[in-house]
């Protein structure tokens, strides 16, 4: 999840799975796999930032090995 700014200034948190494209158009559209599309002030620069920042900080989550060891 990451946030994002509206072309008004709201603030929005955006699910960075459902990411399909980010486009500079000058203005940066990011459109989602379902197809909805967000106009945003942010640079896709930042946003791959903000993505790879979350995307670390959810990392040792995914390193935990949920299944049980075998032979044990």
């Amino acid at each position: 999840m990451i946030f994002v700014t509206r072309l008004n200034g709201k603030e929005f948190v955006l699910n960075d799975a459902l990411i399909e494209t980010i486009e500079a158009t000058p203005d940066t559209v990011i459109t989602l796999t379902g197809g909805n599309k967000y106009l945003v002030t942010e640079t896709p620069e930042v946003l791959i930032e903000r993505i790879a920042a979350y995307r670390r900080k959810c990392q040792p989550l995914f390193m935990k090995n949920p299944s049980p060891q075998q032979g044990s």
